[in-house]
């Protein structure tokens, strides 16, 4: 029903600028006419956008930058310098010369006809009515064209919600930007991406709860069981065969340990990032001295992907690089956090061979973090980590 006055207002809006602006053409009033259409056509799209909200409550524009767009107010002050939306103005155009003329015909049919049929026992009354080639002079076959009519408007009404639906479809296609539908797809991508992130952490914690509360603790009490057995056997081949099962049995559990304080250190959790990096500095067997500026804690997606970043790079220098000492260094300038390993190793370290690094990367991306692996032949080896802090 909005549509025919919008339509026919911008009708006479256009037809009057366009035909004021080509018939004064020859001298500047007429140019600043024509140069005022964009102006016109902003308006119809911030009207249009704000009649589109009725009909899809959530459709809602976007600027590219993936911020809320200009209010109304601010668009109408710097129209002058913002370039000329051709899909806006052709949005205008139509709505201007097919969509209010639709709408209007549509609006006449289905108020006439179900109108006339719900009627038509009063209409009767009056004189003989013809519907379509029907004829109806009595009360008694007025009563059946009010149950058409009861129908017709029914489906009247249906036509028209599809109507209004289609409609505003053709609107946020023009009017609503492609880079504006980019943005929104990339942002639920990240969300989309963050959630997993946190559903795969909830699942290692898990794990590892499972692992300390279950599987740890029946070994402990196993050693502990064959420890009692140790002391009441005599010697002999029985008790040669216990004292082994009690060694593998401790093995088992320092694995196992390891395995548990891998997936999710406690001292992260407890004590933050800081504390978490001199833990692993301690504990390899590579001497590594510890730079760190860090103050406060970090988000936890944040501080367990840095905090998986040092640990697998101390494990390659340990394992692969031959290295005598490594660095790590961390620091947070502004809201980005970035941390750096360095080892003196023979270099030569391909990521993209198998590396733990790659799972890493991916992890990172889900956070908007990147990680570069510098190792030229000969060394040294450069882990770098970079992720924003909110």
């Amino acid at each position: 029903m909005s549509t025919v006055p919008v339509g026919l207002v911008v009708l006479v809006a256009l037809s009057a600028v366009i035909g004021l602006g080509a018939l004064t053409a020859v001298i500047v009033v007429g140019l600043l006419l024509l140069t005022s259409v964009p102006l016109i056509t902003t308006v119809v799209a911030e009207v249009e956008r704000a009649r589109l909200r009725l009909v899809l409550p959530l459709a809602h524009s976007t600027t590219p930058g993936g911020g809320p767009t200009a209010t109304p107010r601010e668009r109408l002050r710097a129209w002058r310098t913002l370039p000329m939306s051709w899909s806006e103005l052709g949005y205008a155009v139509l709505l201007a010369t097919v969509l209010w003329v639709v709408d209007a015909l549509v609006l006449i049919l289905a108020i006439a006809v179900p109108g006339v049929l719900l009627l038509a026992p009063l209409l009767v009354r009056v004189d003989t009515m013809d519907v379509a080639g029907w004829q109806i002079d009595t009360a008694s076959e007025a009563w059946p064209a009010f149950g058409i009519g009861l129908v017709a408007a029914a489906t009247v009404a249906y036509l028209i919600t599809a109507l209004a639906c289609g409609q505003a479809a053709l609107a946020r296609l023009l009017l609503d930007p492609l880079e504006a539908r980019l943005v929104d797809a990339v942002n639920q991508l990240r969300r989309s991406r963050a959630g997993l992130v946190d559903a795969f952490e909830a699942e290692r914690r898990r794990i590892e709860r499972d692992l300390h509360d279950g599987a740890q603790q029946r070994l402990v009490a196993l050693t502990m069981t064959l420890g009692q057995a140790e002391l009441e056997l005599d010697r002999g081949p029985g008790l040669d065969l216990v004292t082994k099962a009690h060694g593998l049995a401790e093995e088992a559990l320092a694995e196992l340990r390891a395995t548990v304080r891998g997936i999710h250190p406690q001292v992260l959790t407890d004590h933050g990032l800081a504390a978490a990096i001199h833990e692993l500095a301690g504990r390899s067997p590579v001497p590594v001295d510890t730079d760190l500026h860090l103050d406060g804690r970090l988000p936890t997606p944040v501080e367990t992907a840095a905090y998986f970043v040092v640990s697998e790079a101390l494990t390659n220098t340990a394992r692969h690089s031959g290295a005598t000492t490594a660095q790590v260094h961390a620091w947070v300038t502004g809201q980005m956090l970035t941390v750096t390993v360095i080892d003196d190793g023979r270099g030569g370290a391909e990521p993209a061979d198998g590396s733990g690094l790659t799972g890493l990367t991916a992890r990172l991306e889900a956070i908007d973090g990147t990680l570069e692996v510098t190792s030229p032949p000969g060394g040294p080896t450069t882990v770098r980590m970079t992720c924003p802090t909110t």
